[in-house]
């Protein structure tokens, strides 16, 4: 039997002059603004002009393909899919399909499951596939191997100083919505920082939210440059050491929304901040991804 792997992910613009069709895309067809568009420009900029993600991505897709194939030689056939760039989750569903596999599992590269966001890529991928038998990969934000290798870069920034040392830990929020509809996503982020925290050994630590959208309904919160501003209202701590539990890589919300808009919100109010190393394709964090997908059958 041979398997077809589809990783997904969020995608980026490779260039800058394709940040504004990545934009509209985002938006459902919408073309932003040209204050919008200049701002976005402006933090792609920050960072270097455009980001990395799409580089990250592609060495995550790599070295899972080849670890695959050194564990199953000839068993698993891996293809990419973006949700908002080239390829697009449609294409990689067709490769696959195209190159006659007998069975798919769809792999999303956020830890967390979510009707908004892994669970808008697995249908895609399902609805694509047509009647190719299709195995979607919901969450696996609690795979022990992924929960340690969180908790000993955790623990790693906390040797690294003096004096005491907060652990927020944060993901991209949602609209609060999804409290309500049921979605597995803020139960499954607080679960999922109680794991690396006690794998770590904290009892200092809470949980925050990011990168929400600029719409006019509430979002999850508390939103994490809050949080910073009322620890230093508490003078409890000197450092706050940012976990960014529901990302994989580093990208714009890691690399503008934390290392520099969150550290300056930090420097504002008298405290250090500090952030632990992104997963990208460190071969402990390859070995999770390929360990999930073995999990996940079939077994045939």
């Amino acid at each position: 039997m041979t398997v077809g792997v589809l990783v997904m992910a969020h995608g980026t613009p490779a260039s800058t002059e394709e940040i504004e069709a990545f934009y509209t895309r985002i938006r459902r067809g919408r073309a932003p603004e040209p204050a919008q568009l200049a701002e976005l420009t402006a933090r792609y900029d920050a960072i270097g002009g455009t980001s990395p993600l799409a580089a990250r991505t592609r060495a995550q897709v790599d070295a899972l393909r080849a670890m695959l194939a050194a564990r199953a030689p000839g068993r698993y056939r891996v293809a990419f899919g973006a949700k908002h760039t080239d390829p697009l989750i449609e294409e990689a569903a067709a490769e696959l399909h195209a190159s006659g596999v007998d069975a798919v599992i769809g792999l999303v590269l956020t830890p967390h499951a979510s009707t908004m966001g892994s669970g808008e890529y697995l249908e895609r991928a399902r609805a694509a596939l047509g009647d190719t038998p299709f195995t979607a990969i919901t969450s696996w934000y609690d795979q022990p191997a992924f929960v340690q290798l969180l908790a000993d870069r955790v623990r790693t920034v906390l040797a690294d100083g003096t004096g005491r040392r907060r652990v927020v830990f944060t993901a991209h929020s949602l609209p609060e919505r999804v409290r309500a509809s049921g979605d597995p996503y803020p139960d499954q982020l607080e679960e999922s920082a109680r794991l690396v925290a006690g794998a770590a050994g904290l009892t200092d630590w809470v949980v925050a939210w990011q990168s929400a959208g600029r719409t006019p309904e509430p979002w999850l919160g508390p939103d994490i440059r809050d949080e910073v501003r009322r620890l230093a209202a508490e003078g409890e701590t000197d450092t706050v050491v940012v976990c960014p539990v529901g990302f994989v890589a580093d990208h714009l919300e890691v690399l503008y929304d934390l290392d520099i808009e969150l550290a300056d919100v930090a420097s504002s109010v008298g405290l250090g901040y500090a952030r632990t190393a992104s997963l990208n394709d460190d071969p402990a964090f390859v070995a999770v991804l390929a360990d999930v997908v073995a999990a996940a059958g079939p077994t045939a």
